[in-house]
């Protein structure tokens, strides 16, 4: 995903990638809109409990919102993690 944005931007969104936020580290995150963009491969189907324990600290103790795609999803498609992000950010502009 770091990749296809271009500068750490997706349109006026500047995302830092690899964000130590509390205990953890965030994929990537926009801290202007308070969102973790979190990016999963296969392996995080062995630890969805540590992944829900996870993203509850970081919305209820951080609050941040998190959102969870798999590599694939942007391996495949990456307008689909996009349009997510920028949907995100008209709800809470």
């Amino acid at each position: 995903m770091w990749k296809l944005l271009r500068d750490r931007r997706l349109g006026d969104l500047k995302f830092r990638r690899q964000m130590p936020i509390g205990p953890y580290i965030a994929d990537f995150c926009c801290p202007a809109l308070r969102l973790i963009v979190e990016l999963d491969g296969g392996v995080h189907v062995l630890r969805a409990e540590n992944d829900a324990r996870r993203d509850d600290w970081l919305t209820a103790k951080a609050g941040f919102t998190v959102l969870r795609f798999g590599n694939e999803a942007v391996l495949r498609n990456p307008a689909v993690v996009f349009d997510a992000v920028r949907q995100h950010a008209a709800r809470h502009a």
